[in-house]
């Protein structure tokens, strides 16, 4: 027999052995892999306890567990929980879940593998454990919008990989520890609106990834570090609101990516480095409120894209530069409050998207520069307490947006010009204390819009009031439009009630004069009642009728101002304090019995009040408004008076007062059933949509809110305090300043501050929550942003001093489904009023699931 080659021999020894090699390792990696996996679901199992764990540590709203699906065997189809391709947790998502607890009870340690942690939005009391330092592989963490109290741990420089980190909104006390340097991956930082005391350490210059930096409202201080010029990844600084001392560093000049820079309201001293010409990138500095000096540097002129520069309310000295004029981009500047001198440059004429400017409480002088009158979209002009001289530009008459308009203690003399009264847009017009002088012009009267006008201390010759003197706005028209001379108006101080009627263009026979003096305004409606004889003695006849030896006050054909005043202070005993029955911000409501047997509301205003601007705005425009529209869900005005001694407007009397103290006396909170509360928010839609769409121009409230909604004898509901509303021109911006009650304002309002019909929507959105619920919705409105409120069921949502509604329960489920709807954050997504208001009167909407089983997640779905 041949024997087999050698090589062959050694090729089938080399074969089996390397055979037996492999199935040996593939024995113990079979092994290494089960070992492996016993492993993952151990720590897997780890995971599922700490949990479950915190999950009963935890308490939630509405007496709802959000977290039901917490009770499976696989943890990664759990709410709020996500696991990787190879099963490892590695995101928690709890965003705005209602929880209740701390994370002490939270096991750190059990989620190696956890990337993100997101708990923000909830009610997370306690402090930060240090343990979150074990989270090695976070790259997000949020808990901001929390109660979290206690100092930030030092175990945070841990979290290496760290690229957003989250905690504003909390009670959080303590300096910012060194370690926070550690965090170079760090993209977005934000810790505002926090107790947070000590210097901004110097080791925040580490983070050069950082693009996102916001420390406001803290009690930061010290200097601001130099290191912060390293941060060259920056786009957004906020660090107002702060006690930060010493000067802007130099090195701020080396942040050539930042787009927003915000220092106010801190301790700031020291001049603005010419390095901040370096910021070619800024949209937006905001120094103002601190104590800088020096002047401001040329090279502000440099920044081409700035849109805002705020500088108020600071020591800062020299003369404005003319390079400001090369801002093209600029639409907000506030230089108030300073020191500065010299005139005002030609060069601001080049800003044509200027919108608001405020070069108020300065030394400035010289005339008002002709090329002011390029600035076509400026609205808000601010120019009082210098010591500008000169005239006033024609040019001002080019200014067709403008709708606040202050030159207020100058040296502004001349005549007031003709092109003044082409600003058909103006509200409010301060020429008081300057050198003014000459007539008074007819077109004056144009300007319907004008709803303060302070003319006091110059040397007009005014035909409406003695001196020249014009604390209000008197609009005081004739049959042929021409505005009346002060001799014609028998008596401005006891202004009668107001009224309208259709003006007759023949020969009068008999002037009646309804003169309305406001401290904002003062609105003067003359009728001339003109026609044959017979028709004037018919009406004269039915006037004649209605007297009293009193007078009466909600007569506007017999109304003798002077004897219902007395009336008033008689029957009050010169409001007296057993009459008042409450007491409002502008001073006290008063119930008065007239001798006609008239229960009236008097809403009398302290006299210190009377000199606030804001007071006479508000005066002003609930007479102008009431006196137009006629609702039965509106509150009546039957008149007012601007007395030497007083100033006070009478309303009917509306017994049960405002719906917020109904809401929370309990007594009254029971009286006031289901049907009693949906017939309240059909009154308060029915009102809006009046307002919004029956009246033209539409008129928007503006403060919709429980404490501005009162309820007669029947708990009817009557909208009240017009004091902020609005006429909606649809030719304009409607730009304006934010008005409201906190917790009821459209949140667009914050940044758009554009007022739009949409903004009463949602204010109304959340009055019918309140009544629903019984309470203020805040809490729910918070979490309306996250899936979990579709889990909360209604039944645990609504009062529960009430007993379960039976026969009105399809009527509470589409309230609640509207008022939703109405408390979008997108306005576009809400609904007009009117639609609102169809929907509650015809009832269409019908829910087939009981009144028990209806989720808010089910009443969101429903579209109108």
């Amino acid at each position: 027999m041949e024997s087999f080659p050698s090589n062959v021999v050694f090729f089938v020894i080399t074969l089996v052995v390397a055979m037996n090699i492999f199935l040996v390792h593939s024995s113990f990696s079979s092994n290494d892999t089960s070992r492996s996996s016993d492993v993952v679901k151990a720590s897997m199992q780890d995971q599922v306890d700490a949990l479950l764990a915190w999950k009963r540590s935890l308490t939630f709203l509405y007496g709802n567990t959000p977290l039901n699906s917490w009770r499976t065997e696989t943890v990664c189809d759990w709410e709020g929980i996500t696991c990787d391709d190879m099963g490892r947790l590695v995101m928690i998502d709890l965003h705005s879940r209602s929880l209740k607890g701390n994370l002490e009870n939270f096991n750190f340690s059990s989620f190696p593998d956890l990337l993100s942690l997101n708990l923000g939005g909830n009610l997370l009391n306690g402090s930060i454990p240090s343990q979150i330092g074990n989270l090695t592989k976070l790259t997000m963490l949020d808990l901001s919008y929390n109660d979290l109290i206690g100092s930030l741990p030092q175990s945070i420089g841990q979290l290496k990989s760290l690229r957003s980190l989250d905690l504003s909104y909390n009670k959080l006390v303590g300096s910012l520890p060194q370690s926070i340097g550690q965090l170079k991956s760090l993209r977005y930082l934000d810790l505002s609106i926090n107790k947070l005391i000590g210097p901004i350490p110097a080791t925040i210059g580490n983070m050069t990834k950082l693009e996102y930096l916001e420390l406001s409202s803290n009690q930061l201080a010290g200097s601001l570090t130099q290191s912060i010029g390293q941060l060259y990844s920056l786009h957004y600084l906020d660090l107002s609101i702060n006690k930060l001392i010493g000067s802007i560093p130099a090195t701020i000049g080396n942040m050539t990516n930042v787009q927003e820079i915000g220092l106010s309201s801190n301790q700031l001293v020291g001049s603005l480095p010419q390095s901040i010409g370096q910021l070619k990138s800024l949209s937006s500095l905001d120094l103002s409120s601190n104590y800088l000096t020096g002047p401001i540097p040329t090279t502000i002129g440099t920044m081409l894209n700035l849109s805002q520069l705020h500088l108020s309310s600071n020591q800062l000295v020299g003369s404005i530069p003319q390079s400001i004029g090369q801002l093209k981009s600029l639409r907000s500047l506030d230089l108030s409050s300073n020191q500065l001198v010299g005139s005002i440059p030609q060069s601001i004429g080049q800003l044509k998207y200027l919108f608001y400017l405020d070069l108020s409480s300065n030394q400035l002088v010289g005339s008002l520069p002709q090329s002011i009158g390029q600035l076509k979209y400026l609205f808000s002009l601010h120019l009082s307490t210098n010591k500008l001289t000169g005239p006033i530009p024609t040019t001002i008459g080019d200014m067709s947006s403008l709708i606040l308009l202050y030159l207020r203690e100058n040296q502004i003399n001349g005549s007031i010009p003709e092109e003044l009264w082409k600003l058909v847009q103006l509200e409010e017009l301060d020429l008081s204390l300057n050198h003014l002088s000459g007539d008074l012009p007819k077109s004056y009267c144009s300007v319907y819009s004008l709803s303060f006008f302070n003319l006091s201390q110059n040397k007009i010759k005014s035909p409406f009031l003695p001196n020249g003197f014009l604390p209000y706005q008197p609009r005081v028209l004739l049959n042929n439009g021409d505005c009346v001379e002060a001799s014609k108006v028998e008596d401005l101080r006891y202004p009668s009630t107001f009224g309208t009627e259709n003006i007759n263009k023949r020969k009068p026979k008999r002037l009646i004069i309804i003169v309305l003096a406001t401290t904002l305004s003062v609105f003067v409606l003359i009728g001339v009642f003109l026609g044959s004889t017979r028709r004037w003695n018919s009406r004269k006849a039915r006037t004649n009728k209605g007297s009293t030896k009193h007078g009466n006050i909600f007569s506007i054909w017999n109304y003798d101002g002077h004897i219902a005043y007395e009336d008033i202070i008689r029957e009050t005993e010169d409001f007296d304090i057993k009459y008042c029955i409450g007491v409002g911000g502008y001073g006290s409501v008063y119930r008065a019995l007239l001798p006609s047997g008239k229960v009236v509301a008097l809403k009398k205003f302290h006299n210190w009040e009377r000199e606030n601007l804001t007071f006479e705005r508000s005066f002003t425009t609930e007479i102008q408004v009431l006196t137009k529209i006629r609702h039965r869900n509106i509150m009546k005005l039957y008149g007012f008076c601007c007395h030497t001694r007083c100033a006070f407007l009478v309303y009917e009397y509306l017994e049960k007062g405002s719906l917020f103290v109904v809401l929370a006396e309990e007594v009254e909170a029971v009286v006031l059933d289901w049907k009693r509360r949906i017939n309240i928010i059909k009154g308060i839609s029915c009102a809006l949509s009046y307002l919004h769409h029956d009246c033209s121009p539409p008129i928007l409230h503006r403060d919709i809110s429980s404490n501005n909604i009162l309820l007669d004898s029947e708990y009817e509901a009557h909208v009240a305090d017009f004091g902020t509303a609005r006429l909606l021109d649809p030719d304009s911006s409607n730009q304006t300043i934010l008005a409201g009650t906190y917790g009821y304002i459209a949140p667009e309002l914050a940044y758009t501050m554009v007022v739009t019909e949409k903004c009463d929507v949602y204010s109304f959105g959340v009055v019918a929550l309140e009544v629903i619920m019984g309470k203020h919705p805040r809490d729910l409105i918070s979490s309306l942003s996250s899936p979990h409120y579709r889990n909360v069921m209604l039944k645990d949502v609504v009062d529960q001093r009430l007993t379960f509604p039976t026969e009105d329960e399809n009527s509470v489920a589409l309230i609640m489904a509207l008022a939703i709807l109405c408390t979008q954050t997108n306005p576009r997504s809400r609904p007009t009023m009117k639609q609102i208001s169809e929907e509650l009167i015809s009832q269409a909407k019908v829910f087939q699931e009981p009144f028990s089983q209806i989720s808010l997640g089910q009443l969101a779905d429903l579209s109108i």
